[in-house]
C-alpha cells in the first residue's frame, strides 16, 4: 500500500456562474503547491464542496488535478454518495483516471445503524485496488462512523487511513490506540495539526494548506524532526488563520484568500454566498500578517 502523509490540501473546485470547471486556474494552483512542497493533493474534499457538484463538474476536477500532477505527487480523490452504488461507481472512474488513492466521504439524509454506515466505506474499498482514506466529520455528518466501526474497517487491505475532521483530539488519540498501526490518522483544520503529530499523526488534510502550503510544509518538517518548540512557535503564527476561517464558510475563506493570492478561483457554487467586503479584509489583514 503507498505511504499517504504530510501535507494534502484539500483543493477549491474553481467553477465559473455558467457551471463550467476552470480546469487552467486549478491547474495552476496545483502545478505551485506541488512546487511549495505539499506531498499529495485532494480534490473534493469540503474545502472542494463536493455537494454543490454534480458527477461531470466532480470527474472534470478530478481528472484536472491528476493531469496538473503528473505522477509527482498522489491524487486522493474525494468520493462522495448517499447510495452505496453511486458511490463505487465514482471510486472506480477516479481510479481508472489515475488517481492514487480515495477519500470516502458518506452523505446520508435518513440516519443509518453502525452496520449499514460499514457496508457503505467496505464497498468503496472492495471497489478498488487503491489505498481508501475514511473520512468523519461529525459536526456535518448525519452518521457518523464510530470507534468500533472504524476499527473494523481498519482491518480491510485497502483501508489503511483515516482523516477525522471532529473537534475531538482525544477521539483521534483513541482511534490510534484501538487501530494501532493498521491505520494512519490525518487531521483537519478543526484540529491544531502539531498536537495531532505529536500524538502520532501522519499529517493533516486541510483547506488552509491551499493559501499557506510553504509554512504548512515547514509547520509538518519541524514534527518531523522534532523539533517541538519551533513547531510551537510556527503553529501558533498559522492557527490565525484557522480562528479567521472558522467564523465564515470555508470554501468561501479559501476561494478568498486563493483570488487575493492571484487565483481566478471565482465564488462558492450557491447558495453559498460569496465573503462581504468586511469578511474578506479579515483574510486579508491574516494572511498579510503571515507574509
Amino acid at each position: 500500500m503507498a505511504d499517504f502523509h504530510g501535507v494534502f490540501p484539500y483543493l477549491v473546485s474553481p467553477v465559473d456562474p455558467a457551471g463550467h470547471v476552470r480546469t487552467e486556474v486549478l491547474g495552476r494552483l496545483c502545478d505551485d503547491l506541488i512546487k511549495a512542497g505539499v506531498h499529495g493533493l485532494t480534490p473534493l474534499g469540503s474545502t472542494g464542496e463536493f455537494a454543490y457538484l454534480n458527477n461531470a463538474q466532480r470527474m472534470q476536477v478530478v481528472q484536472a488535478t491528476i493531469e496538473a500532477a503528473q505522477g509527482r505527487v498522489p491524487v486522493v480523490a474525494g468520493v462522495a454518495a448517499t447510495t452505496t452504488a453511486d458511490a463505487v461507481a465514482q471510486a472506480k472512474a477516479y481510479q481508472k483516471r489515475g488517481a492514487g488513492g480515495i477519500l470516502a466521504i458518506l452523505e446520508a439524509y435518513f440516519p443509518l445503524v453502525d452496520a449499514q454506515v460499514e457496508a457503505y466505506f467496505r464497498a468503496i474499498a472492495d471497489a478498488v485496488d487503491i489505498p481508501v482514506v475514511i473520512y468523519t466529520n461529525p459536526n456535518f455528518q448525519r452518521s457518523d462512523l464510530t470507534l468500533d466501526v472504524i476499527a473494523r474497517l481498519a482491518a480491510h487491505p485497502r483501508i489503511g487511513y483515516i482523516k477525522d475532521a471532529s473537534t475531538n483530539t482525544g477521539r483521534l488519540l483513541s482511534i490510534m490506540n484501538r487501530c494501532d498501526d493498521q491505520l494512519k490518522v490525518f487531521s483537519a483544520s478543526a484540529h491544531i495539526p502539531a498536537a495531532v503529530m505529536l500524538i502520532g499523526g501522519s499529517g493533516w488534510m486541510a483547506g488552509p494548506a491551499c493559501i499557506i502550503p510553504k509554512q504548512s510544509v515547514e509547520l509538518y518538517n519541524l514534527c518531523r524532526r522534532t523539533r517541538w518548540d519551533e513547531a510551537m512557535s510556527l503553529q501558533r503564527k498559522l492557527w490565525r488563520i484557522n480562528e479567521a476561517f472558522a467564523r465564515f464558510n470555508l470554501a468561501a475563506c479559501i476561494k478568498a484568500g486563493l483570488a487575493i493570492q492571484g487565483y481566478d478561483v471565482g465564488d462558492p457554487v450557491p447558495p453559498q454566498a460569496p465573503l462581504t467586503a468586511e469578511q474578506r479584509k479579515v483574510v486579508e489583514a491574516t494572511l498579510r500578517d503571515l507574509g
